[in-house]
């Protein structure tokens, strides 16, 4: 599978531009600002049917503008595959495949897989859990659509069941009956996706050890650890225990949406005690290990997208990143970067074919 087209229109800093790329390697070169990281942006959009760094989707649209395309052509299995991603003010996004809109943008998902690295990456690691979240519930749901499914109803049904809270506080009032039906709705999504995202994570921390140990050369001890209620009791117990403690804070304090994974080098937090260069080569190995774990269940490559790969990696480090994917393990590749013959000559030792696209 491999990206062949891209036509931007009036998306970010771009009022109108057409890419053709090589089937294996493109980087994209030029000076920080120029929308180099907007175009693997848009890429991005096309699998994921949202901005990687800009979740504020009418944002996206060039100033002055008040609509988007993006259009992409993909051959896939053999068989060419339009879409396009459009967005106008005040409307919603839709996204078509072959000429044909999804009703539900949820069901795009996973169609095209994709994996970006990125700078903005370090989130991960410095933000709270939430983040952590969302990149567990981003790889599991490109290949398990009842995932996204119940991921989809939980957080429905945890809102409404916040907004209950929030009802009996102001009004003084409280109906157990009501509540129950809530709580139960939550117990059973929350106990389906605690089992997904255990047995995930069982599977996809030996995959992150082994390339955290091919990046850095088995230079240090990581570990992730999974961090959830849930490991301690089920969610109806949990619940009902905090019912009291709900009612005063207006919201839920238990369940599934309070997960989070541990990060450690050394059995130390990575946060804390990872130098940069440490942290950098932590969350290339995290999102290579999701390249892996996507291969393994759609048995298609994967696009990999690398932005800005060279900031805080040496260039003898990022030679071997890029090295790593010289082979038929890995499909197509993007790369940007603000030094051109930097790029090129690391590109050329793996002696694969490639295309260098000057903004």
């Amino acid at each position: 599978m491999f990206l062949k087209k891209l036509s931007l229109i009036n998306y970010k800093n771009f009022s109108s531009q057409n890419f053709e790329f090589d089937s294996k390697i493109n980087c994209l070169v030029g000076n920080n600002g120029i929308g180099k990281t907007n175009v693997l942006d848009a890429i991005y959009t096309l699998s994921f049917g949202k901005s990687y760094f800009n979740p504020i989707a009418s944002q996206n649209i060039k100033h002055g503008e008040d609509f988007y395309v993006i259009d992409g052509e993909f051959e896939k299995d053999e068989r060419e595959e339009k879409l396009i991603c459009s967005l106008k003010k005040g409307q919603k996004k839709v996204i078509k495949r072959n000429s044909k809109a999804y009703d539900k943008l949820s069901d795009h998902i996973g169609f095209i897989p994709l994996v970006i690295i990125s700078p903005a990456d370090r989130n991960l690691i410095t933000e709270g859990s939430e983040t952590r979240r969302k990149f567990i519930d981003s790889v599991i749901s490109q290949s398990n659509k009842a995932y996204l499914t119940h991921l989809i109803g939980y957080n429905k049904i945890l809102s409404q069941r916040n907004s209950l809270l929030k009802y009996f506080f102001l009004n003084n009032t409280f109906d157990p009956d009501t509540l129950a039906v809530y709580n139960a709705q939550l117990s059973e999504l929350g106990g389906l996706i605690f089992k997904e995202r255990k047995a995930f994570l069982e599977e996809f921390i030996p995959i992150f050890k082994k390339r955290y140990t091919d990046i850095s050369g088995a230079k240090e001890v990581v570990d992730l650890s999974y961090e959830s209620q849930l490991l301690e009791g089920e969610m109806d117990t949990l619940l009902e225990n905090s019912l009291s403690k709900d009612r005063v804070v207006q919201y839920t304090t238990v369940g599934i949406h309070k997960d989070d994974i541990s990060l450690k080098i050394e059995n130390y937090p990575v946060k804390k005690f990872g130098s940069q260069g440490q942290q950098k080569s932590f969350l290339i190995a995290l999102k290579l290990a999701q390249f892996d774990f996507m291969k393994s269940l759609s048995k298609v490559n994967p696009i990999l997208l690398l932005d800005d790969i060279f900031d805080k990696l040496d260039e003898n480090r990022v030679a071997h990143i890029i090295k790593m994917v010289d082979n038929e393990d890995f499909g197509q590749l993007f790369i940007s970067d603000t030094h051109a013959d930097r790029t090129e000559a690391v590109v050329k030792e793996i002696h694969q074919s490639y295309r260098m696209f000057e903004l």
